[in-house]
């Protein structure tokens, strides 16, 4: 298959990473899980880091037709609709993201004319869908777990953009205690994707670097069954179930999972204004 290229960007204050993916023949390109800056403490917003990204696209003459998210992110804002206001992208997330909409539109008690039926996004993706960008062919996995909707994208059958899933091997898995997380279910979406071909490129949504090294966000099905701490080969279903629901029982909420996935859920978009032409977002009581 043709020749694809992926170009990294971290967003320190979330240790997120983004990736532009483009076909390097056509030029066309996928944005891959952008993020919208946002200060918790003053409530503003900024376009920093995505402006760095239609910096690079613009720098290299690319044509990015998808804005793909992994699923409604619970530590960052998506700066989605960003791409679609500049330079028109679609915006596609998985079709599970309804279960996830009617959970949160409960937590949040979001106003009545919010249907959680993924109108807001412009394609749902199923498990199993191919999308076709110049000559990339983008497979769709549903590897819930961490979610209810999260999905992965493999790129002509080499690279396998994992979202919120498995880390790199020294630091594991994606927690499980969000509302829709279930521990089983994630070890087997993440069994899924270790059956893909062993030098599978896996690139990784976060990283929280152990001591002595820097952020990476590139590794491989060998590496993962390998040294995986979590799922690695020889680890069975119960035993990653214990391990980590008892290592989730010990996590405190990200810092901005209240924030992240109002916005998150609406496909970046913010709640709609009130009487008086402001937005405000909301902070449940004792329900997290």
């Amino acid at each position: 298959m043709t020749d694809f290229h992926v170009e990294a960007f971290l967003d320190n204050d979330s240790e997120t990473f983004s990736y532009v993916v483009n076909d390097t023949t056509s030029k066309l390109a996928v944005v891959i899980d952008p993020v919208l800056d946002f200060d918790y403490k003053s409530g503003r917003t900024s376009t920093a880091s995505a402006e760095k990204i239609l910096d690079y696209i613009k720098q290299h003459n690319l044509s990015v037709e998808w804005v793909l998210e992994t699923h409604a992110h619970a530590d960052h804002l998506s700066a989605a609709p960003f791409f679609k206001q500049h330079l028109g992208a679609k915006i596609g997330i998985g079709e599970h993201i309804k279960q996830v909409q009617q959970i949160f539109k409960d937590v949040f008690n979001l106003e009545k004319e919010f249907l959680p039926n993924g109108a807001q996004f412009d394609h749902l993706f199923k498990d199993g869908d191919e999308l076709n960008v110049g000559s990339l062919s983008i497979k769709v996995m549903h590897t819930p777990g961490h979610t209810p909707a999260d999905l992965a994208y493999i790129v002509n059958q080499k690279a396998a953009f994992v979202g919120d899933t498995l880390f790199m091997p020294d630091v594991g898995t994606a927690r499980c205690d969000f509302p829709g997380g279930n521990a089983t279910t994630l070890y087997r979406s993440i069994q899924r994707l270790l059956t893909l071909p062993l030098d599978t490129q896996i690139y990784v949504c976060h990283d929280y670097p152990t001591a002595g090294r820097k952020h990476e966000y590139l590794t491989s099905v060998t590496e993962q069954r390998k040294h995986n701490i979590h799922v690695q080969d020889g680890i069975s279903e119960a035993q990653f179930v214990a391990k980590r629901e008892a290592r989730d029982a010990t996590l405190a909420m990200p810092r901005l999972i209240l924030p992240s996935i109002q916005v998150n859920i609406r496909a970046g978009q913010m709640p709609p204004a009130e009487a008086n032409g402001k937005v405000y977002l909301k902070v449940p009581i004792d329900q997290l």
